[in-house]
């Protein structure tokens, strides 16, 4: 049995490069490909993409797997934005209102373990819909109406690895494409001359293809808005070749490629390798564009990032989230198919009050002003907006003691939201018990979640699947229900 491993690619401080050796006295075609990488426009990129299994001519021709195709049936979305707030949000600290908790405080409550830890925060009434938000999302607040806040999520083992996994490819133990290899997958690319799916940060195992062609792996780009563009999209641009004999260089190996496959057999990593060549040209110049946020207005930087003199952690956070969420405007404009933004500090095991209000500080402006953005430039329609980490916490006090609570983990009981792309606003799906812990009614696994998401893009989860060793898998495995209340 042959397998070809899914690797990954970073752009920024953490990019290796190599030495470029010039062109002559090589061995073989393999040589030629492993040691002139860098002159192609970055070696780094080889590992990002995978064997294409449509077209051996697409490095010349422009057609192969990243070409756009249509869903199952009709839909709304055309693009995906997913903010994972990576360290697992409490439920009942920010969507999840519950008033028995607030009368339990302190006491025993039947069927947990502990004593209750009412909010530390107050919750408000909020848009037509009247959904109740936290005070800590003052900005998100005013957006309800545009969202599904989801209240039933649950997954089965809450451990920040395992759970991250399962949320981001449906599998917590198994090495299984994530979420955005599915969705550009089926979707293809609008735009030839970037990645199909790129995120912001975050781990690895986010954003793996695993036995998906490797054209669908998730490109990581290591954004920080105080760095210079040269140093986050490293290896874009090559030291050492023209754009004329770059081009030349490229169609050479696809055209020796070619002829090798007809002859005796198709190289895999070859055409990996190839097929980032020329992903890697063509991003030499509207890559360097798309991450340019200087290009935005000062008041429209301002209105993601905050104050340029931030005091808090949770300003100094909000600046680099905000400028993430730019560059996330700025790639599905650009024909991005699937974007994940990294967030975190959510994990709060003490100190609730104070963490968690500055993590959604970090969140809350630039995610709101995403949506008005999204919005005010008529991409909302056509952009789905994803919120939510791995799992959520309990509802009785840990960690810290009473001076400064904090909560444990919890897979009983996760939120979430969506908004833009066929989504129904202004409702709350689901619920959970009077105290907040466990998801009771319209209870929705995370592969019902991935079943909506996929539904929302036009797919039925049962039918977009990929053959593996025999086997057709899917994201969803063999489970799976569309939420259909969700959908507009």
């Amino acid at each position: 049995m042959k397998t070809t491993a899914s690797q990954s690619c970073t752009f920024g401080p953490d990019s290796s490069s190599l030495i470029h050796p010039g062109l002559a006295g090589f061995a073989s075609r393999r040589d030629f490909l492993v040691r002139n990488g860098l002159g192609f426009g970055g070696l780094s990129l080889a590992a990002l993409f995978g064997i294409n299994p449509f077209d051996l001519n697409a490095a010349t021709t422009g057609a192969g797997p990243l070409a756009p195709r249509a869903p199952h049936f009709p839909a709304k979305a055309k693009a995906v934005i997913q903010i994972y707030a990576a360290g697992a949000p409490s439920t009942v600290d920010t969507w999840d209102y519950k008033p028995e908790l607030e009368k339990a405080n302190g006491k025993k409550i039947p069927g947990y373990e502990g004593l209750a830890f009412a909010s530390p925060f107050k919750f408000e009434k909020s848009g037509k819909s009247g959904i109740e938000v936290s005070e800590i999302f003052p900005e998100l607040a005013k957006h309800v109406d545009e969202m599904a806040v989801i209240k039933s999520l649950f997954t089965e083992i809450p451990d920040h690895v395992i759970a991250g996994k399962m949320l981001n490819t449906g599998s917590g133990q198994l090495s299984k494409p994530s979420l955005g290899s599915w969705v550009t997958y089926g979707l293809g690319s609008v735009n030839q001359n970037m990645p199909g799916f790129i995120t912001l940060g975050g781990s690895p195992d986010y954003r793996q293809c695993a036995f998906l062609p490797g054209i669908y792996q998730g490109c990581n780009v290591n954004y920080n808005p105080t760095a210079n563009l040269t140093t986050i999209l490293a290896n874009i641009r090559s030291e050492f070749s023209t754009l004329e004999r770059q081009r030349r260089q490229i169609d050479f190996a696809a055209q020796s490629n070619k002829e090798h496959a007809a002859m005796l057999q198709k190289d895999e990593q070859l055409e990996a390798r190839i097929q980032a060549f020329e992903i890697a040209f063509k991003m030499q110049t509207e890559a360097t564009d798309a991450f340019d946020i200087s290009k935005e207005t000062e008041a429209m930087r301002e209105k993601y990032m905050g104050s340029a003199t931030p005091k808090t952690a949770g300003e100094r956070a909000m600046r680099e989230t905000g400028s993430r969420m730019l560059v996330a405007r700025r790639l599905v404009e650009r024909g991005v198919r699937f974007v994940q933004v990294a967030t975190g500090n959510w994990d709060h095991h003490d100190s609730i009050a104070t963490k968690a209000k500055d993590a959604a500080t970090a969140v809350d402006g630039p995610a709101a002003a995403l949506l008005t953005d999204l919005k005010e430039r008529g991409l909302l329609d056509s952009t789905l907006v994803i919120w939510g980490g791995e799992f959520g916490r309990t509802v009785t006090s840990g960690g810290g003691g009473a001076g400064l609570p904090g909560r444990d983990h919890n897979g009983n009981a996760m939120v979430s939201w969506m908004a833009g792309g066929g989504v129904k606003g202004g409702q709350s799906y689901g619920s959970t018990d009077e105290f907040g812990g466990r998801a009771t009614e319209n209870k929705m696994h995370i592969h019902d979640l991935h079943a909506t998401i996929l539904a929302l893009l036009g797919f039925d989860h049962t039918k977009l699947t990929y053959t593996y060793n025999g086997r057709p898998f899917r994201l969803t495995d063999n489970f799976g229900n569309v939420a259909k209340e969700i959908i507009a």
